[in-house]
Parts: structure tokens; sequence; C-alpha cells
């Protein structure tokens, strides 16, 4: 594999560098300049336009741009974004500028992004986005991870859960870090409609950065996804209210009057009570999720900065099942099963996590962090629940007097599971990072140790008693005790030419984890290419090895049983893509595609039920994905950003029993986002949202059977999410009055559409099994109000 990797990535750096050596030499004349807002903060992203010589260029994280000059007498500069007022500058002499934006108006207000960091300029393959659109967007939680659902290459095929899925990956191969801080979610839930409040609170998040696949080597190893959010830093005192059927949050930031010290804190409840009710399940629901997160930063000087991140989280799910009817096949054979249950389910998840950031600039060019974090985690999980069904044909026969009736019972049975489980987690990490700035190049390194300690006890089980046969699907007695450490360390160089044409990334990952005594090294290499007269277009290639080790769950069997000798799962990307920036209707725009693929080996197989995933507990498969992702964004209404998503994927794995390569659980073909706004011709303030997804069917199968293991397609996943909204603006210096009220009407899952999350199967009189589709939440009207201060 080392031989590969050398003849991959040798001859590329080379001929890269020598690229790069040759621009350097290279002179031509610039016009340069610096863009910011009106509290002289940087804009970056900022669409640069020189007229005559229709030559143009994006601003920087710094807000600084260079766009060539021919040394024409009369010169214009366009300056576009969409968050701010399009500025024309008239050019006599200037060479240097320095630019002042104004914000438009008429969007609706929101988290404003105003300060970068060092480490916030966008990667190469790297895509942002709007904490603004993630604000106003429609769903069914209001969790921010339903931004991610609309991007290309991410399924999220549950409303109800923040979990999703990268390119043929499943949920736990996503890294989340918040302000370089590694997050956490409960471990053991196990269906969307249990996991209360996902981790980001959309009240507090300023910058955000994701990558599907291909991402440098200072980010962690996982084999799907990064999500980067930065928490902003207010530069004003604000307060936020946000309330609605399905719960509300509160959020308040601010500045001291030296401006040395900036903080935000935010309290979220949710109470998914009434979108519940919605399910096939009839019972009585008792969610209750509430969690608080605090921000913090003071300056010490000009060169030093101490940042604290708190959050608490109580997640508390308590259910009193009753009954549930479900009718499933076709017109020509159609059933109906009647379900009536007994029992409760009392689920309990208490996650805690601190960060403290500690930044020092020894210089104006060397940098260093130092991140200090922990996670305590107390989860408990008791339930008994049975349930007494009855499996019968339905008659379809529109003339019939016994129309959608039962006319014959195909079988009688009962389900029973009951469970006793209990897991705390205690997980430490101390890194490390340092950036060095030569120029217009950057050296990073660093160092990370993380320390986790697991006691998790397992005790469930699960019967079945189907046509006088009493079967157990599952049991599990045990618990495991893991006290372990990891140890990271990483260097990569950035180098971009002069001229700022050409970028290229290159390093590598080394990871040693004391319970496998197994050591990983993954270099990694990704590069850019500005191309075209006006350099609005780039070329991307990235390349490199993605390995995790095992977390205590992968250590699981399906059985429920610990195998120690688990080893990292291993990936080799890459990745190939465009971004091409041009102009409609005098309003920017951006498509971008990527064509990618993954090779996997020691691969780890999984089922996954509802968003449960069972490992396997094995190193013995391999496994392949490739796919297409395009994207398309910008104001196709003016004021509003939009975007069209697709996804064309497949993922296959082997494995090693003689039957070839099969279809893996995240096999989905096509996946479709569209997150589109628009307003009103003549009132800005009247806005409709449109939340789209589209997802083709999921491979599924009967449990423990892997002769027909995922050899069936389950249904498509589509849904529509709308919004309507009206905005007012308050001018006023009262303390306790509004600066502006949002209200909104969602009309959720507005086609009522019938998703389906997972399969119980049963088995008839004679033999046969059916798989009984079991449901999301159905349509739904909720209501918003927003008020800012």
């Amino acid at each position: 594999m080392a031989n590969y990797l050398k003849h991959i990535f040798l001859p590329f750096l080379v001929i890269s560098i020598l690229n790069c050596e040759g621009l350097f030499a290279q002179k031509t004349t610039f016009i340069q300049g610096q863009v910011a807002d009106s509290l002289d903060q940087p804009i970056s992203d900022v669409f640069i336009l020189l007229l005559p010589d229709s030559t143009s260029s994006l601003t920087n994280a710094k807000g600084e741009f260079k766009v060539k000059y021919s040394g024409a007498d009369s010169v214009q500069l366009v300056l576009s974004h969409l968050q701010y007022q399009t500025k024309i500058i008239a050019l006599a002499n200037e060479k240097v500028l320095k630019v002042k934006m104004t914000e438009n108006t008429q969007l609706l207000s929101g988290v404003d992004i105003n300060d970068r960091r060092f480490d916030e300029a966008q990667e190469i393959g790297n895509i942002e986005i709007s904490a603004k659109n993630a604000y106003t967007l429609p769903s069914a939680t209001g969790d921010f991870s339903k931004v991610l659902a609309t991007l290309p290459g991410v399924t999220s095929n549950n409303e109800l859960a923040s979990v999703y899925s990268v390119r043929g990956g499943n949920y736990d191969e996503n890294l989340i870090y918040v302000n370089g801080i590694k997050i956490y979610r409960p471990f053991l839930v196990s269906a969307g409609r249990q996991e209360g409040l996902g981790f980001i609170n959309t009240d507090m998040v300023g910058n955000v950065q994701f990558s599907a696949g291909g991402w440098q080597s200072k980010y962690g190893d996982k084999l799907s996804s990064v999500l980067n959010v930065q928490y902003e830093e207010p530069k004003t005192n604000e307060a936020t209210i946000n309330l609605s059927l399905l719960g509300g949050s509160l959020h308040y930031g601010g500045i001291n009057k030296k401006g040395d010290l900036n903080y935000s804190f935010g309290v979220r409840h949710k109470n998914s009570k009434y979108l519940l009710g919605t399910l096939e399940t009839n019972g009585n629901y008792l969610p209750k999720f509430t969690d608080f997160q605090g921000f913090l930063n003071k300056q010490f000087g000009s060169k030093t900065k101490l940042g604290l991140l708190v959050s608490s989280a109580h997640n508390n799910y308590l259910t009193l099942p009753e009954s549930q009817e479900t009718e499933f096949g076709t017109i020509q054979a159609s059933f109906r099963m009647s379900t009536a249950f007994e029992g409760r389910e009392q689920l309990d998840y208490h996650t805690n996590q601190v960060g403290i950031v500690l930044s020092h600039a020894f210089t104006e060019d060397i940098i260093s962090r130092l991140t200090v974090s922990g996670v305590h985690s107390s989860e408990r999980e008791n339930y008994e629940v049975e349930g007494a069904y009855l499996l019968c044909d339905v008659n379809r026969e529109p003339g019939s007097n016994r129309f959608n009736e039962c006319i014959s019972i195909r079988g009688i049975g009962s389900n029973y599971s009951y469970g006793r489980n209990k897991l705390e987690a205690k997980i430490l990490t101390v890194d490390q990072k340092n950036e060095i700035y030569l120029d217009n190049d950057v050296l990073a390194f660093g160092m990370s140790w993380d320390y986790e300690n697991l006691d998790d006890k397992l005790q469930e089980f699960a019967f079945t008693d189907s046509a006088d046969f009493a079967n157990v699907t599952y049991s599990a007695n045990n618990s495991i005790d893991l006290q372990s450490h990891k140890i990271a360390g990483f260097a990569q160089y950035t180098l971009n030419s002069a001229n700022a044409v050409h970028t290229l990334n290159f390093g590598a990952r080394i990871n040693y984890w004391t319970y496998s005594e197994q050591l990983l090294i993954s270099p990694r290499l990704q590069y850019a290419y500005k191309l075209g007269a006006h350099q609005r277009s780039t070329l991307r290639l990235s390349t490199g090895l993605y390995q995790q080790h095992p977390f205590y769950r992968e250590l699981r069997n399906r059985e429920g049983d610990i195998n120690p000798n688990v080893k990292a799962q291993s990936s080799l990307h890459i990745v190939g893509g465009m971004d091409h920036h041009f102009l409609a209707w005098g309003r920017p725009f951006k498509f971008t595609t990527d064509l990618y693929y993954k090779y996997l080996w020691d691969v780890n197989p999984y089922d996954v039920d509802n968003i449960k995933i069972r490992y396997f507990a094995t190193n013995q498969a391999t496994a392949y994905a490739y796919g297409a992702d395009f994207r398309v964004n910008g104001e196709f209404i003016e004021g509003t950003e939009s975007w069209f998503s697709l996804g064309l994927l497949k993922t296959m794995e082997d494995l090693q029993e003689g039957g070839g390569y099969i279809r893996r659980p995240s096999d989905q073909l096509v996946n479709l986002g569209i997150f589109f706004q628009d307003h009103l011709p003549n009132d800005p303030s009247m806005k409709v949202s449109v939340n789209m997804l589209f997802g083709s069917g999921l491979p599924f199968g009967p449990p423990r059977n892997d002769t027909y293991r995922n050899s069936f397609s389950g249904d498509e996943y589509y849904r529509l999410d709308l919004g309507f909204s009206k905005s007012f603006e308050f001018e006023n210096d009262k303390t306790l009055s509004p600066n502006s009220l949002w209200i909104g009407l969602e009309v959720l899952n507005a086609l009522g559409a019938e998703n389906t999350i997972s399969y119980t199967w049963i088995q008839d009189v004679v033999g046969n099994q059916f798989a009984v589709p079991n449901a999301l939440s159905a349509r739904f009207l909720n209501v918003r109000v927003i008020a800012k201060f």
C-alpha cells in the first residue's frame, strides 16, 4: 500500500511545485485591497469585478483581494455579496484600497458572520454554510443538521434525528468540531424520536465549513466527513427569543465596555409530544429535551485570548405505547397489522461537555492554540414492551360490502422486548496546534491526547411468539469497562503561489491507540488551480488515507458480545472537483461539482435499525463507494440565497464469505436536496421557504439472515417542508422592546408522505415472513415566533 501511495503522491507533488515555482517569477500589475463591514470586520467571498478588463477575484478570510490590471485610464471596481449591497467604485490612480460595504437591509436579521480567526479560511473542497439560512430553515426538529441534509453527498432519511451519513458512510464516521473542540452525541440512542437536541445551537453559530471527503491532515481520524463550526463572538449586546409549538430557545450575547470580553449564552427546550402524536403508534409520549450552552472569550492584551465553552444537555424520553395499525402491500395483495401494546420506555441521556481554548500569537506569523476539553455522559435505558398483533388480508374491491375489512387472518402473535442498559462515559482531550505563516505559505503541526473511560452494562433480550412458535430474536447480558489512550499528531504545509492561482496542501497524520496497539499513518494531499482569464473557476484534487480506530460500540457484535481484536477501518479517498463562479441576472452564483471514489479495507460491517447501528465487530469486509455531487447556489431571488443539490452514489461491500459484493446499508443511488427562498416583489419582509428532500430506496433484509442481507430495496424517502413568514423591523432605544420580530407558519411534511424508517418482521401460520414498515411523522402545522433585541 505504501508503494502504491508513493507512486500517486510524489509525481503529483513534484509537478505541482515546479508549476508553482514557475509562476512565482511572473510579474503582473494588480489592484489590491481589503473589504470590511461597518464594524470594520473583514468580509470573505466578496465577488470583485474590474471593468473594463473583466478580471475578477474573491476576497479571502481576511477580506483581501487582488485583481489583474491592464493600466486602462478609466476603471471601475464592482463588489457584490449576498449579504451586502452591491458597490461600484470609480478608480483613478489607486492601487491599494480599503472598501466598506453596507449590509443588505432587505435580508432577515439573523446571525451575521463577522469575525474570522486564523484557522477559518475556506479550505480546498469545503462548503461554507450561511448560519442565517440555517436559522429559518423549516424542519421538524429545527436542528442544524437539517441544513447539512440539503447538501450534495449527505443523506438524512429521518426527520426526527440529527444523524446523517456522507458518501456511503454511517453515522459514526463524521467528525464534528465546535471552536476546535470535538463533539460527541449520545451513545445509546436507537430511534430518532428518542434523540432529543443536537449539540449545535443555531442561535450561537457564526462560521460553518463542511467537507464530504478529502480533508486536510489537521482534522481527526474518521472515514466520511468533517463539520467545523465556529460560534460567533458578539460585537454588541443582543438577545433572541425563539418560540414554537415544538419548543423554543433563549439566547443572550454581549461584550463588555473595554471590548476585551464577549460572551454568548443559550438555553433550548424541545417538546416533540405533538409531532410524535402523528406517528402510527398511538400512546402517551412525554419527551423533554433541554440544554444549556455558554461561550466566553477573554482577550489578554493583543496576543493572547482565552475561550471557554460549556454545555449541559438533559434528554428524557418516556412513552407508554398503546396501539398501532399499519397497512402495507399492494392493491392486489393488501395487508393490515393491528397491534396492542403494554409496557413503557424510559430513556435518559445526560451529557456535560466543557472546553478551554488558549490562543497565543508569539509573533504576527506564529500562532499557537491549546485546547483542553472533557465529556461526561450518563445514559440509562429501561424498557419493557409487549405488542400483541393480528395480521390479516384486507379487501380492496371497491364494490364489495366488506371493502376495507379484514377477510382472512394471516397470523396472530406477540413481540416482546426488554432492556436495562447503563452507560457511563468519560473522555478527556488535550490538543495543541501551531501555525507558522511564511509569506504566502502556512506550516501547521500539532499533537493530541485522548483518554477514554467507558463503563457499559448491557442487559436486553427480545423474542417473538408467532404461529405458535416462540423465537428468541436477540439476547445480550454483559458489560465492558474500557480505559484507553489515543495519541495523535499531524504536520502539513500549505503552499500558495504569489498570484493565488495555485494552492497545494500536503501532510500526514499519525495515530496510536493503546487498546489495539495499532499505529496508523495517514498521508493526505489537496491541490487547487484557478483557471480562466478571470480566475472564476477552480479545479480541485484531493487524495489521502483516512483511518478510524473503533469506538467501544464497534467492538460489540450483533449479539452484544465484545471482540477486543477489532482493528481500525481504512479508506483511500480520491476526489476531483470544480468550483465555478458566475453572474446571472446581475447577481453572483456558484456551481460546484465533485467526482469521488473511495476504497475501504478492514471494514467492520454493520446493520442499521432506525438509527441504531449493530456492528459485526470484525474486519472481514472490503468495500467501495463512488459517485458524483452537484450544487448550485446563489440569489435566484434578489436578496435571498437558495441552492439545489444532487448526489449520485453507489457503495458495495464484500464480506469475504463467497457471496461477492452486495449493497451496503447506506447505498442510496439518488439524493436530491433543495432549499429555496422567495419573497413578494414589493415586500421582501413576506417570505416563503422550501426545504425539500428526496432519496431513493435504501436496502434492507430479514434480521440475522446474511443470505438475504440487504437484498430488498425499500421505498423512496421524500419530504417537503414549507415555511411562510413575515418580518417586522423596529427603530427604538428601549431595552425591553425588540428590534425585529419574525413570525412564521410551517407546514411540515406538506405532501403527507408516509416515509419508512425500519421494518418489523413477522411470520404467518404457514411460515411466510412479512416486512411490516414503521413510518415516520405525518403532516404537522407549526408556528414560530422569533424576537431579536
